[in-house]
């Protein structure tokens, strides 16, 4: 059935101006800065992060070598739950889906020859930001470059994790001690660095709606401020230091409703519910990354097509920064070229349309406004449902999040099974023919003992005095409830493992298993 977009919308002009304004004005419903991307481009920040922090290394290259201009770091699954690569529950799983990091070694080797005080990096790491942050700040130290020239995002955003990704280790409580530590830590010594990302991306790849997306996100990213500002932090300050990290799905008009109703939103909350005065604490930054969730391995090039869309409505939506996926990525790791297609279908966009140099192109569209609005008033319906557990972490305790994002993806599943959703080349227009004839990427086997040799090494050769002596102050911080950071900064100049210093906190705070709740 067709939409009727044609009837008068119920707003007069003067009403639409004051709801939407315009870009680079509260509430920033079309965009944060008035000129957009006619003054400069979002950055092209491609996804990457396989085997040794050599092999990466050299990926990272290649891609600056092509356009990027920023990087963004994926880690193995064992860096992610912080354990080293000799450590037995790391079987089978060293290099395999990112990069593996062990200690500060690792992370010398990833950005070898790579000026760290010059391109902007974003680490998606949660349960053990702190020991990579703290790596990335001893590896720029130890090159003369003070943390306060390091620009870049570490992900920091362990509440979706206890949601959708599961990649926790300690409990809620002392898991968001550690997040307001990194955010603490930042405000003092990193201006440039956006201390949390706070993600919807893993909650949409799990199931969940735009509208899920948007208001779980945003109910976590309040949890966040309450916290920092119980710490004592400036909520002005916090609130420049912040940014997102959102999905960008196969429905084009719905997520550029769903990007322009989170700044709208966004902008809202901080004013109204933390009393935020400056407007750089008003402006929702966001990152995007096109839906994984979405690529298909039957006929693979299609996904050339959907990375392409979905790239085009995180523009028009007015994102900051943007990963596209590579179309092998159901099957493998991306190759080289598949890795060089994505990053040329954002350049395509930025050079060969005239899109950068339009302000907010699809503005006072009226089925777009119409959306937005409807975006903003579910996504709301999901904040004011959490918060009446009192606050995101015992909605997660609860598994308030869990069973709402099941219910989506059982619906959305039996709508592609019942063909009320099509999907091409899968449940229709299908063809006859193996997608595995595509040059695939190989991990390489040896990879994974380069890794376990190189902390082994390590381990004989560091100063152990000095290691337990920066574990001792890791303690007295534990125990005294100080910051961990800096003791944790300490440790890994010392070459203290990211194993060692996650055991020892295991220790002290416990593990959380979920199905015991």
């Amino acid at each position: 059935m067709t939409k009727n977009i044609m009837s008068s919308p119920s707003k007069s002009a003067q009403d639409y101006i004051e709801h939407t304004c315009f870009p680079g004005q509260y509430p920033f419903t079309r965009g944060i800065y008035p000129n957009m991307y006619s003054g400069r481009l979002w950055t092209m920040r491609q996804y990457a992060g396989f085997g040794t922090a050599e092999e990466t290394n050299k990926r990272y290259k290649l891609l600056l070598a092509k356009g990027q201009k920023g990087l963004s770091v994926a880690f193995d699954l064992p860096t992610q739950m912080g354990y080293d690569a000799d450590d037995e529950r790391a079987k089978g799983e060293v290099g395999k889906a990112g990069v593996s990091i062990s200690s500060i070694a690792d992370m010398e080797h990833l950005f070898n020859h790579i000026s760290l005080n010059e391109v902007s990096v974003s680490m998606t790491i949660n349960a053990t930001a702190p020991i990579i942050l703290a790596m990335y700040i001893a590896v720029a130290e130890k090159r003369g470059i003070k943390s306060s020239q390091l620009s870049g995002t570490v992900q920091n955003d362990i509440l979706k994790e206890f949601i959708a990704r599961g990649c926790y280790i300690f409990p809620p409580e002392p898991s968001m001690k550690l997040a307001v530590d990194v955010m603490e830590y930042c405000l003092e010594n990193m201006p440039r660095w956006n201390f949390i990302s706070v993600s919807g991306y893993h909650i949409r790849e799990a199931g969940a709606t735009a509208a899920q997306e948007l208001g779980f996100t945003l109910a976590n990213a309040i949890c966040y401020v309450e916290k920092a500002k119980k710490r004592g932090l400036d909520v002005n300050k916090v609130g420049q230091r912040i940014s997102f990290f959102f999905n960008a799905h196969n429905n084009f008009f719905e997520e550029v409703a769903k990007f322009r109703a989170a700044r709208m939103m966004w902008a809202r909350i901080m004013k109204n519910r933390f009393g935020a005065t400056d407007e750089r604490a008003l402006q929702l930054r966001f990152h995007t990354q096109t839906a994984g969730s979405a690529l298909t391995a039957q006929q693979p090039e299609n996904n050339i097509a959907r990375v392409t869309l979905q790239a085009l409505s995180s523009v028009l939506g007015g994102t900051q920064s943007l990963h596209t996926n590579a179309f092998d990525e159901a099957l493998s790791l991306p190759t080289d070229k598949s890795a060089t297609i994505a990053l040329r279908t954002q350049q395509v966009i930025a050079n060969e349309t005239d899109i950068p140099t339009t302000i907010d192109p699809l503005g006072g569209s009226y089925y777009l406004e119409k959306i937005t609005n409807e975006m903003e008033a579910k996504a709301n319906r999901y904040i004011n449902e959490i918060s009446r557990y009192g606050c995101a972490i015992e909605a997660i305790k609860q598994k308030y999040h869990q069973k709402e994002i099941e219910s989506s993806a059982v619906r959305q599943q039996n709508d592609v099974e019942s063909g009320k959703s099509i999907i091409v080349g899968v449940n229709k227009f299908q063809e006859n023919r193996a997608s595995s004839t595509l040059p695939q990427s190989k991990a390489d086997a040896s990879l994974k003992n380069k890794c376990i040799a190189n902390i082994k090494r390590i381990r004989k050769i560091r100063n152990n005095n000095a290691v337990q002596l920066s574990i001792n102050k890791l303690l007295f911080a534990i125990s005294s409830n100080k910051n961990t950071v800096p003791a944790i900064v300490d440790c890994v100049k010392n070459y203290v493992t990211i194993g060692e210093i996650c055991n020892l906190l295991r220790k002290e705070y416990g593990e959380y298993d979920q199905s015991k709740r």
